[in-house]
């Protein structure tokens, strides 16, 4: 009976230990169509500096699959290096989790037809930056009606242009705001304020963090966000 107890809890403990293991890592896997040969390198942003962490050469066959240890959301690079020595267009940008992502895209539209799962925080990024493209398109929209010789000679129509373009940017902050607060348990809400809206009202940027959970107010963006706040504070 001892050696049957004995067994059990060993069971236990390497199954607990298998769990931990996988809940604290994350594997990017996918497929890039029609790539013969390349090399792919998953990257990341620890401080100021962007950094390699693993590179998979490809010959042959677009199926890559990384793994690495992770315990919070954060943004991360897939870059391709077709050795074409062209670097535009041949980075995905992807925000990251423990568990496993999938990234299937084609090598000539290797980040503008990228699909994405298995990321519930890349989701709500994704969700976040359409309706924003709106506030931007229509931001261009102002500029060059601005531009406009015409307009340009008529200072009332300058002014209404003005108005309406600074009505829409508070429109978009406000709605970056609000997405933040209404996503406090994703590392989204931290990560929009100190990264897309960092320029925001300081009032408004503590908000966020003040409804942070815990967890996400421990993660990356939410430390970042607060030693913004800190910084802000410190130079009132």
């Amino acid at each position: 009976m001892k050696k049957i107890g004995f067994f059990l809890m060993l069971i236990v403990v390497l199954y607990s230990c298998g769990s931990n293991s996988s809940e604290s890592s994350m594997i990017v896997t996918g497929n890039v169509k029609g790539l013969k040969k390349g090399t792919l390198y998953l990257q990341h942003i620890p401080d100021s500096v962007l950094v390699t962490i693993d590179s998979l050469k490809i010959a042959g066959d677009g199926n890559f699959n990384f793994e690495i240890p992770l315990d919070h959301a954060e943004i991360f690079y897939l870059y391709l290096d077709k050795t074409d020595n062209n670097d535009i267009n041949d980075r995905i940008t992807f925000f990251g989790e423990p568990g496993t992502i999938t990234i299937n895209t084609a090598w000539n539209t290797f980040d503008t037809k990228a699909r994405i799962s298995g990321s519930e925080t890349h989701k709500k990024l994704e969700e976040y930056r359409e309706v924003m493209s709106r506030f931007n398109s229509k931001n261009l929209e102002y500029l060059q009606a601005a531009f406009d010789p015409e307009v340009q000679q008529d200072s009332l129509a300058m002014d209404s242009i003005q108005r309406a373009s600074d009505r829409n940017l508070v429109r978009g902050y406000l709605y970056a705001i609000n997405f933040a607060l209404n996503n406090k348990d994703s590392e989204i809400a931290p990560y929009i304020a100190v990264k897309e809206v960092p320029d925001a009202n300081a009032k408004y940027l503590d908000s966020v963090y003040t409804v942070l959970s815990p967890e996400v107010a421990d993660s990356k963006y939410g430390k970042e966000l607060r030693s913004y706040l800190d910084k802000i504070k410190t130079a009132e």
